[in-house]
């Protein structure tokens, strides 16, 4: 049977109804028909000083909490806040302010460390707030790069727009396979 049945057609042939039910059901999951959902792309929203990006959610491991004990790497940039154990792994804990150049993140309460999800550079980067999922949908991306405070611009990668709201897309991976991560001895 076509998507184009009139379900009011098969009212009295419950079988074929359900049949059609069935079909509509699957195409709308697999992104097929007419009733199927627009594109979305979810994230993990966050605030470095004023400013808040918003980063793939496949980038993220896990968002932790400041780590109540941090050992200092001697010989390192001060950026690098040190290496943290959380939970038997060892994380070296970057203040991602500090490395653009803006200054350091000030400790509070909302102080976050996001885990980023790369195979290969373990990394904690400490930012002023973790503002929690965001959802966009693909009409709201513009492929453009914002200026921002924090001098992020190399690794923004386009901005969802929502009324008055801009986030600029942050790309983890980037960053933390940058040259100016890592070289993280200090000069």
């Amino acid at each position: 049977m076509s998507g184009a049945t009139d379900l009011a057609a098969l009212v009295e042939q419950p079988f074929a109804l359900l049949q059609e039910m069935e079909h509509r059901s699957r195409s709308a999951h697999a992104g097929h028909g007419a009733g199927s959902m627009p594109a979305e792309w979810v994230g993990v929203g966050f605030r470095i000083g004023e400013e808040q990006f918003v980063a793939n959610r496949d980038q993220v491991r896990e968002v932790l909490m400041m780590p109540d004990a941090v050992t200092r790497v001697p010989g390192a940039n001060r950026w690098l806040l040190g290496i943290a154990n959380l939970r038997g792994h060892l994380l070296p804990l970057i203040d991602v302010k500090l490395l653009l150049g803006s200054g350091r993140t000030s400790l509070r309460r909302t102080t976050r460390v996001i885990s980023v999800n790369h195979r290969e550079v373990p990394a904690g980067l400490v930012v002023d707030e973790v503002l929690g999922f965001r959802r966009f949908m693909a009409h709201e991306f513009v492929d453009e790069t914002a200026q921002t405070i924090v001098r992020c611009e190399s690794f923004l990668g386009g901005t969802y727009k929502r009324g008055e709201d801009s986030w600029p897309v942050f790309n983890l991976f980037d960053l933390v396979e940058s040259n100016m991560f890592l070289q993280a001895a200090a000069e």
